[in-house]
């Protein structure tokens, strides 16, 4: 429902910055992030584009499963640890094993190490990624109140996007400066470990159990609150409506963008040769994040003025056709000029979902499970685009050019849409059985349904 008084609902940036624990908080995912983007492109230098390293579109999926699947089969059940310990103490020790860890990737990069061993060092450093991201999302409403939540969210979320490629830059600038062989690539990745220290010396200055959780809804032994996570997770969004049809129309937009990912690494390694200031390659692939980056840049700017004019289901609806669009007709010309435009879009409307899911969660999952349900919702986000990326990798030819898969892609969206309004309705409908008795008014819609 479009909401006449959003204008007043909105703090702006500089009042959310003016408050002391919101602004910790971001300056910790900003450093974590940064880290991410380092550590993820000095990585893809390393194994995509090493002249000492041969590779194909399924060693390329498989270098995608290694930065996206590690959460997958630790998340759910990690996710019953947010909200059972101390979150701030978590994010600590997370980010300093995470710093442990990327220095050992590093040493295994610089010796020249592939294969399972080299995969197993980044499953893990990405895992415990996934983890520190997770807790700082579960953290975010114990600093914000619950009506600035899309705005502090989208903030940070992008924030953290943007300067996540801001990573990825800088280890494509460190590169050259060392080396694109293995002694250089190892060098650049180990600048990573910077973003986990300094990330993990800002969770510290928290008072412990600032960040919650307020109540513990576990068992009471450990083991057994973390075997639940999974299905305590899935059961707690599938009673929001907003997050299970907000998890129909992310899940779609990951299949899509996937598929998208894969074909541009295929094209800008085999296909594209520069364009003026446009470049193939590495730096091609650079590029590409920067225009994605502008792109999440651009959503964090309109999403919380969009959701407060118009309500999330308008929001997501509209982010999803405009993808639909963006793919099909930026896709299929398959030029790099195109490429990069379409990377701007189809992140951006990406965020705007990603958003509104967050926002979805933090206002109608309880905090005694919160954790748990953005733990779910990473394994579903991370485990579909590996898929897409996979099935991807099985059908397209090695130069990236398959129009076909284009089309497919843009298909995806299209369900994705009508599955969120599907979803939606049949979840408002149960809502509606349960809580109106025979002969009475409408009860009001749960908070946030329909913001």
């Amino acid at each position: 429902m479009p909401d006449p008084a959003g204008q007043r609902r909105r703090l702006g940036p500089r009042r959310l910055l003016a408050q002391r624990g919101y602004r910790r908080l971001l300056a910790s995912r900003l450093a974590a992030q940064w880290g991410d983007g380092v550590f993820q492109a000095g990585l893809a230098g390393a194994v995509l584009f090493n002249p000492e390293r041969q590779t194909d579109p399924l060693a390329i999926a498989g270098g995608f499963a290694v930065l996206l699947l590690p959460y997958s089969g630790i998340g759910p059940f990690a996710g019953a640890l947010l909200d059972r310990w101390d979150r701030r103490r978590v994010l600590v020790v997370a980010n300093l094993l995470r710093g442990v860890l990327v220095l050992l990737t590093a040493l295994l990069v610089g010796a020249g190490v592939g294969g399972a061993g080299l995969y197993a060092a980044a499953l893990l450093v990405t895992g415990v990624s996934r983890f520190v991201n997770s807790g700082l999302s579960a953290s975010l409403p114990h600093l914000v109140r619950d009506r600035y939540l899309v705005e502090g969210n989208a903030f940070a979320v992008t924030s953290g996007a943007v300067i996540s490629v801001v990573g990825a830059a800088c280890a494509v600038g460190l590169r050259g400066l060392f080396g694109a062989g293995n002694h250089g690539s190892a060098l650049t990745t180990a600048v990573a470990v910077l973003g986990s220290l300094t990330a993990a010396s800002l969770a510290g200055r928290f008072a412990r159990g600032s960040l919650g959780p307020d109540a513990v809804d576990e068992p009471a032994a450990t083991m057994v609150a973390v075997a639940h996570g999974l299905l305590d997770g899935g059961r707690a969004a599938l009673r929001a409506t907003g997050v299970a049809a907000g998890f129909a129309a992310l899940l779609a937009h990951r299949a899509a963008f996937g598929a998208s990912l894969l074909m541009t690494v295929l094209l800008l390694r085999y296909s594209f040769h520069d364009i003026g200031p446009l470049r193939a390659g590495l730096p091609g692939l650079g590029e590409a994040a920067t225009a994605g980056g502008a792109g999440l840049l651009a959503a964090g700017l309109v999403t919380a003025r969009i959701v407060a004019r118009f309500g999330r289901p308008v929001a997501v609806c509209g982010a999803l056709l405009l993808a639909a669009v963006a793919q099909l007709g930026l896709g299929l010309p398959m030029t790099l000029p195109a490429v990069l435009l379409a990377a701007f879009l189809v992140t951006g409307t990406g965020q705007v979902v990603k958003l509104c899911v967050d926002a979805a969660v933090q206002q109608e999952v309880g905090d005694e499970t919160r954790g748990r349900v953005f733990s779910v919702y990473d394994m579903l986000f991370n485990v579909t685009q590996v898929v897409a990326i996979t099935v991807t990798a099985m059908l397209v030819p090695t130069d990236g050019r398959s129009p076909g898969l284009v089309v497919a892609a843009t298909l995806v969206y299209l369900v994705g849409l009508v599955g969120y309004l599907l979803v939606r309705r049949a979840r408002r409908g149960t809502t509606a059985a349960h809580r109106q008795p025979a002969g009475t008014a409408c009860a009001p819609a749960p908070r946030g349904a329909s913001e």
